[in-house]
């Protein structure tokens, strides 16, 4: 039998092709679960803390024309970034979890989005670190249909009614895994977003590893990352939400360069005079304590080809 020089016989050949199949797969499946970067839409929103705070998240997605009198979607294309931390200080977080949950599910039929980040508050529930719970808060996962693990020795050195909470939260847990579908950092267009802030080392590491590390500890997969309970870490960092220097500033103007972006949206630390922009624009401090335990404005930042303001 005549063979081109160099081909593989039929049987090597179906194999080779089966196994660059399954790669391209493989390969897809790993891109998606690592995915940073996201297009530009045709119309983009952020808003800061919510923590259990149902009202103020309504209150701040009807601002935006994201959802309807009866709470549903209407917003079509619109993407909405959430910065973190819907957990701790409110008794709602089953409820606000559940809703944008819904949400997410209706907009994306649209071609819209609903976007939230992990903050430092949703992490802590994940390591059993519990002390911004309210009575509300133990009391609201009671209802949530949580079967305890009664072997899970962590759970079971907890009192009774703080056990449905914590094993819907710990590693592999039920809202866990929720969350787990959710990233601590993204770059929409040329907009980078993170509940505390990004430093050059968070680059070096890598932004995909730490969204891919945080998933896989979320699904009980694989031990808690050790820069997670760093100070300077992309859910703690507060370089840039404080009172940034001149350094900060310039700091920021590379991170900026490298990662091909124009500005940096970050929650994290309540701002006084609400919605704040700092470095020339380059920093927007979104958290304006619109929880109800801080009784600050609700306020939305709309990011559009034509600029960047503040609805109220």
């Amino acid at each position: 039998m005549n063979r081109t020089r160099g081909a593989l016989p039929l049987g090597r050949q179906t194999a080779n092709l089966v196994f660059m199949i399954a790669v391209f797969f493989a390969g897809t499946a790993y891109a998606q679960d690592q995915l940073v970067r996201y297009p530009v839409p045709s119309r983009l929103v952020a808003m800061g803390d919510w923590h259990g705070d149902l009202d103020a998240a309504r209150h701040g997605l009807r601002i935006a024309g994201a959802i309807d009198s009866l709470d549903h979607w209407c917003g079509g294309d619109l993407v909405v970034v959430q910065t973190g931390d819907l957990l701790d200080r409110g008794d709602e977080e089953q409820a606000l979890l559940d809703f944008i949950q819904r949400l997410s599910d209706e907009a994306v039929t649209v071609g819209g989005a609903v976007h939230f980040l992990l903050g430092n508050h949703e992490l802590m529930n994940v390591a059993g670190d519990f002390r911004y719970v309210t009575d509300g808060g133990w009391k609201d996962f009671a209802d949530a249909g949580i079967t305890v693990d009664t072997s899970d020795t962590l759970v079971m050195a907890l009192a009774p009614e703080q056990r449905p909470r914590a094993t819907a939260f710990f590693p592999g847990g039920p809202y866990a895994r929720r969350l787990a579908e959710r990233n601590v950092v993204m770059i929409i267009g040329r907009t980078l977003f993170v509940h505390g802030g990004i430093l050059p080392a968070h680059i070096t590491y890598g932004l995909e590893r730490i969204n891919r590390e945080t998933h896989a500890w979320l699904r009980g997969d694989a031990p808690k990352p050790d820069w997670i309970k760093e100070r300077n870490s992309p859910i703690w960092d507060r370089h840039y939400s404080d009172v940034p220097g001149q350094y900060d500033c310039i700091r920021i103007d590379q991170i900026l360069a490298r990662l091909h972006c124009d500005r940096m949206v970050v929650g994290h630390t309540v701002q006084d005079d609400g919605i704040t922009p700092k470095c020339e624009n380059h920093i927007w401090c979104i958290d304006t304590g619109a929880a109800e335990h801080y009784g600050g404005p609700v306020q939305v930042l709309e990011i559009s080809s034509d600029g960047v303001r503040v609805l109220r």
